[in-house]
């Protein structure tokens, strides 16, 4: 049977459409491949030179994709568009950031153009004078041990704790890439090993030194553990961040939505509180945590959970969940060292649990006990697996791949914060303890807002944190400098701890948006989010609007 005039002038004009969206995302695919070419082969740290390069390969992208009809995309085509353009000048924007904040250290590590020149030859194939190399990387050391003197001697205590610390950073790296570039040829060539192994020694050893003066603090200086000490990033630096997630808010009012989070909390503690005849939240929080499986048994109660939650989603038409999945998933215990940084679980394709280990001292396997009791691991485990953390990364690696680059916490982070709220509203909770359980969990997704942006903000010092988190949330004091040093240690970009709550409301209010008006069910809405990928929030808004997206989204003020 021969097609229809009007079914092949409809495939004719849905072919062009296809077409540039198929090579909007090879555009992204090959982006993405360049980039970490890019990026193994300029690896040197403090590089005018490697950022240079990511700078001619940003500009260049983004003014190709600014060449593509915007109007022609689909709804697909053009949220990878939208996706992609922000993804480039968030890229730049950063790249120029990051030779700002190292150019702030050129006092403290005058020698890093040098090291990074010997790394940069190393990479470019190019002959060595082993002589002449071994006076500059004499120098490097002279340099090193003159700074380590001044710091010694206080010439430099005006340097505030957390430049000093991003200096000690930037050290490291420095002197990570010094090694490999000597080791490259250290043993195969005799003159540069007789010529340049001497100097480089005392290079290395410089580099050790100048790091402990580094972190060392300033004479008169109150004592605190350096490594609660961070670097702000500043309020412009957080409103530009922001502005790259699309949330129209400043961080002084996201501070005040905590709050408004927190309130709700307070109340829902106190009735819980009351059922277990408690005065107060603290009260019943102190009896809850005393609910701990015995050592051996942490895992067997993970186990339960896990099947907990799944059966909880399925039983009510939730979502869907494959049966790779729900097989696929694994368990693995943290070190003593682990748990420093990430007292509570990790999660993803493996569930990492925070147990107290025999290495612990007699105090810290108390905490890690009552840190990790059953009813706080009830949200902690579908956070981590099903359907938070794990469930996330089995779609992402099966839908719409080529986003990988725009990966972000407040899908990441929010989704699995949403679904913490979400079955708490569906009574996944059975007792007050669990309610107890999950609501110091939901307080602390609000705390996190509240301290790691007045910190960046340069309001709050790292132990104020920790004291904060102890008062308003009721940490165990380990667990509160564990989750501040993860916060403010540079691991994480300045959003990523407010961005669990924040992208959790963002996914309550869309949910209103779609599955209350009933224009979607719950099953549908949750599997399109999943089928999407990492991006944020605002954009997933504008995939599941009635009308096209334009290219430049509008406020949403959820």
């Amino acid at each position: 049977m021969r097609p229809s005039a009007a079914l092949l002038a409809s495939a004719l004009a849905v072919a062009p459409l296809c077409a540039q969206q198929s090579e909007l995302r090879a555009r992204i695919e090959t982006f993405s491949a360049d980039r970490a070419d890019l990026e193994r082969r300029y690896d040197a740290p403090m590089s005018a030179e490697r950022s240079d390069r990511l700078r001619q390969r940003f500009q260049a992208e983004l003014r190709g994709l600014r060449e593509v009809d915007f109007e022609q995309l689909g709804r697909a085509g053009r949220i990878d568009w939208i996706l992609f353009e922000n993804h480039l000048r968030r890229e730049l924007h950063e790249l120029r950031e990051e030779q700002r904040r190292d150019g702030e250290l050129t006092s403290l590590l005058p020698f890093a153009a040098e090291v990074t020149a010997l790394s940069e030859s190393r990479r470019k194939l190019e002959d060595v004078d082993a002589r002449s190399t071994a006076e500059a990387v004499d120098g490097i050391a002279r340099a090193a041990a003159e700074v380590r003197d001044r710091l010694r001697r206080g010439d430099l205590d005006h340097v505030p704790p957390p430049l000093r610390e991003r200096a000690a950073r930037r050290l490291s790296a420095l002197r990570r890439a010094l090694r490999g570039w000597f080791r490259y040829r250290d043993g195969y060539d005799p003159q540069f090993s007789w010529w340049v192994r001497a100097p480089h020694e005392q290079a290395d050893a410089n580099f050790e030194q100048l790091g402990a003066a580094l972190r060392a603090l300033p004479r008169g200086s109150q004592e605190v553990d350096r490594t609660l000490i961070g670097d702000p990033v500043g309020g412009p630096a957080l409103q530009q961040a922001l502005t790259f997630e699309w949330i129209p808010y400043t961080p002084e009012e996201l501070v005040e939505i905590a709050e408004r989070e927190f309130a709700w909390c307070d109340a829902e503690m106190d009735k819980a509180s009351a059922e277990l005849g408690c005065d107060d939240w603290r009260q019943a929080l102190e009896l809850t945590k005393q609910s701990h499986r015995e050592p051996g048994e942490q895992p067997k109660l993970i186990k339960e959970l896990a099947h907990e939650a799944i059966d909880f989603l399925e039983a009510r038409d939730l979502l869907t969940i494959p049966e790779l999945a729900k097989e696929c998933w694994r368990m693995s215990m943290m070190s003593r060292e682990a748990q420093k940084v990430n007292p509570f679980f990790l999660g993803g394709n493996t569930i990492q649990v925070s147990f107290p280990t025999d290495a612990m001292a007699h105090i810290e396997k108390l905490q890690a006990l009552r840190s990790n009791n059953e009813h706080f691991c009830r949200a902690t485990v579908h956070h981590e697996l099903i359907p938070g953390h794990w469930l996330q990364q089995y779609s992402q690696a099966r839908h719409a791949t080529w986003r990988a680059p725009f990966r972000t916490p407040f899908w990441m982070e929010g989704w699995a914060l949403y679904w913490e709220m979400r079955l708490y509203d569906l009574g996944l909770a059975k007792t007050a303890k669990d309610k107890v359980g999950m609501l110091y969990w939901r307080k602390h997704r609000c705390a996190r807002i509240v301290f790691s942006l007045n910190f960046h903000l340069g309001k709050w010092s790292g132990p104020e944190c920790v004291d904060y988190l102890i008062e308003r949330v009721g940490h165990e004091r380990a667990a509160a400098e564990g989750e501040v040093r993860r916060s403010v240690g540079g691991a994480y970009p300045p959003l990523y701890q407010a961005a669990y709550m924040l992208g959790g409301l963002q996914l309550r209010a869309l949910h209103r948006e779609r599955v209350g008006s009933g224009e979607l069910t719950e099953r549908a809405f949750h599997d399109r989010i999943l089928r999407q990928n990492s991006v944020p929030i605002a954009v997933l808004r504008a995939s599941m609007a009635a009308e096209l997206p334009p290219q430049r989204l509008p406020e949403w003020r959820f």
